[in-house]
């Protein structure tokens, strides 16, 4: 067990997740906390954060190795600012996690509404990927800092889904950047992954997934069937491949790959 522990324990390292009132990122954070990391989870939900923070503190035993800022990731002064404020927390942040994103809306293209889509994109390409991305590589290299961004893409970015322009638009663009900064953030020692998620239950989605009572609602019973594991995944079930990525032991070549998390979405055929 000493080998499993020193190829991805996380001891010593500080990771940031945004988005991290949500029920997925919160997940993640609880993983880096388990691994050994601290862990400051970032969102612009103040209430979210709180609860979040209890139930991460709680899940690693050690409520020091736990912190939040809020912050609104479309401002780049409040970026800045939650950046300094995460550094003084813990010394240093070695560890980026970019979970921050959603979707508003479902139309058919010739009904779909422009600001909606512009919105979505920035949320998820923006505020989910280059302006936390940004900043840090900015600290990074001026700290000669060899950090990890882990970027939360989707399925949806490998094979868009019907009706949801902005968002599956969004999430290629950000597997499409992954990719971009990996090549050219290598030079300093700064790795760059993503993953894909197939069909998690969050709160963005429940609704559109199940019925109030529990049962799976037309769009449901559709992505079930897509799905040859015959199940939406379980949150923990993201956890794994982002220690990996993550750990500087367990993926110290690996740059510039995107995970699917997707109980074989994407292996469908018939």
């Amino acid at each position: 067990m000493n080998y499993l522990n020193d190829m991805f324990s996380l001891a010593g390292k500080t990771a940031v997740v945004t988005g991290g009132g949500g029920v997925l990122c919160s997940i993640i954070g609880s993983a880096f906390a388990k691994a050994g990391a601290n862990v400051i989870l970032w969102d612009i939900r103040q209430e979210g954060l709180d609860e979040k923070v209890k139930v991460l503190a709680q899940a690693c035993g050690d409520p020091t190795r736990v912190s939040s800022v809020k912050v609104d990731l479309l401002n780049e002064d409040s970026v800045k600012q939650a950046l300094e404020k995460s550094v003084s927390l813990y010394g240093k942040v070695d560890i980026l996690l970019n979970g921050a994103g959603g979707n508003k809306g479902k139309a058919f293209l010739t009904e779909a509404k422009i600001e909606d889509v512009e919105f979505v994109l920035k949320l998820n390409l923006l505020a989910g990927c280059i302006i936390p991305s940004k900043h840090f590589t900015s600290y990074w290299i001026k700290n000669k800092v060899k950090g990890a961004i882990i970027n939360i893409a989707s399925m949806a970015g490998l094979n868009p889904l019907s009706e949801v322009y902005g968002y599956s638009m969004a999430k290629a663009a950000v597997i499409n950047q992954t990719v971009n900064m990996a090549k050219e953030l290598a030079p300093h020692g700064i790795r760059v992954n993503s993953i894909a998620p197939g069909f998690f239950i969050a709160d963005q989605n429940r609704a559109l997934l199940l019925n109030p009572d529990g049962s799976l609602t037309a769009r449901g019973k559709a992505v079930i069937a897509h799905t040859p594991y015959g199940r939406f995944g379980e949150p923990d079930e993201l956890s794994g491949a982002c220690i990996f990525l993550a750990s500087d032991n367990a993926a110290g070549f690996v740059s510039g790959i995107n995970i699917a998390i997707d109980g074989a979405y994407m292996a469908f055929n018939i």
